[in-house]
């Protein structure tokens, strides 16, 4: 069954229904199995499942060092441009959204300043990033941008607007190894409210980008919802359909989920289903329960103290001294437009204090194509 049909299976008010049917009885069974199911998963997402946070959490830390150790991976995001043809009414960079700052796309020379600028901290991992504009960043432009940075760092990924299978195979011959990709939102009415104009409207390329990233040789992808533009419990466990899908298809890939979190947004628009702080808690430990095997990574664009509460419950990927500026780390400050403002502004070498005093050893670098050799 493709994903499009796996997800038209859990329709919203299925999923909801679900969701509120649950009793504290249902949380307690779900916490006591090795494996879950997704009746489970709604089980540990509804209201009740709030009165079982503290054993929740005891389970995800448990689950977590079982899987991945005392570990966490550190990357920084590299905005290569901030041009885009796309009208999304929650992103700064949208077409329409009313910013006036400098839209800029970075030539080779700019990519290997902010390049040299990360490696100097000692990253080992970059998020390639741009707009919706591939006519701004064609293919061989991203090739050549991708090849730059693969003679920085161990492991590249892209976080851009969605390819065909060929272009995702280029990029990886060329030294991609990962691919993030929002769904935004899995809710097809909401996405094509928010969605107004460009090729990001076409919901179902979006669905299946990360699968095709991963059947032409992504060994990471990424996948994740903008959590505010829809009921969060229902975008989690949609969430989980798309990851144990791709758990299937690309077996070959390790599926890793992200918790963006909708807090600042141009003037134009206002968060339609706000998410608070136990509301995003409750969806990292059930889906850590309910994914023990996947990657969990939380962004700077939450606050130092709350990114470092919930690594040790679940998270084990954390970007650090990050700007979504193009540019922003060595060649124009902060000059150009930015995606979104950031929360947690500590510096890399801050960012991996508090992850030793926590008891956790950072890791720059987990992966190495020398794997792949012979």
């Amino acid at each position: 069954m493709n994903l499009v049909d796996e997800l038209a299976a859990w329709p919203s008010e299925r999923v909801t229904g679900m969701i509120a049917d649950m009793q504290p009885r249902h949380v307690e069974a779900a916490l006591h199995r090795e494996e879950r199911t997704l009746p489970d998963l709604a089980a540990l997402l509804s209201p009740h499942a709030r009165a079982f946070l503290e054993p929740m959490a005891r389970e995800a830390q448990r689950i977590t060092r079982r899987q991945f150790g005392r570990v966490v991976n550190l990357y920084a995001p590299i905005y290569l441009s901030n041009a885009c043809t796309a009208d999304c009414l929650y992103c700064g960079f949208a077409a329409q959204s009313g910013m006036r700052q400098r839209r800029v796309t970075l030539e080779a020379d700019a990519i290997r300043a902010e390049c040299r600028a990360l490696a100097e901290h000692g990253f080992q991992s970059v998020l390639l990033l741009t707009g919706e504009a591939p006519k701004m960043t064609p293919l061989s432009y991203l090739e050549d941008a991708v090849a730059i940075a693969r003679e920085y760092f161990a492991s590249v990924s892209i976080e851009m607007f969605a390819m065909d299978a060929d272009a995702y195979r280029a990029l990886c011959e060329r030294g991609l190894d990962g691919v993030t990709l929002y769904m935004e939102t899995y809710h097809r009415p909401t996405y094509e409210q928010v969605h107004r104009a460009g090729g990001k409207r076409d919901y179902e390329y979006r669905l299946d980008a990360l699968e095709r990233a991963g059947l032409a040789g992504a060994r990471r992808l990424n996948l994740g919802a903008l959590l505010g533009l829809f009921d969060c419990g229902v975008e989690a466990f949609w969430m989980a359909v798309h990851a144990r899908h791709l758990q299937k298809a690309c077996w070959q890939s390790a599926v890793a989920i992200s918790f963006p979190r909708l807090r600042n947004t141009p003037p134009r628009f206002g968060i339609p289903a706000p998410v608070n702080d136990a509301d995003l808690v409750q969806l990292v430990l059930a889906l850590r329960l309910f994914l023990p095997e996947c990657g969990f990574s939380l962004s700077t664009r939450e606050s130092a103290s709350f990114r470092d509460a919930l690594f040790p419950l679940g998270v084990t990927m954390m970007s650090a001294g990050s700007s979504t500026r193009p540019g922003g780390y060595a060649t124009y400050g902060d000059e150009t437009l930015e995606q979104f403002e950031i929360q947690d502004s500590r510096s890399p070498e801050e960012v991996v204090a508090a992850i030793r005093e926590a008891g956790y050893d950072p890791v720059w670098k987990d992966f190495d194509h020398a794997f792949f050799l012979g």
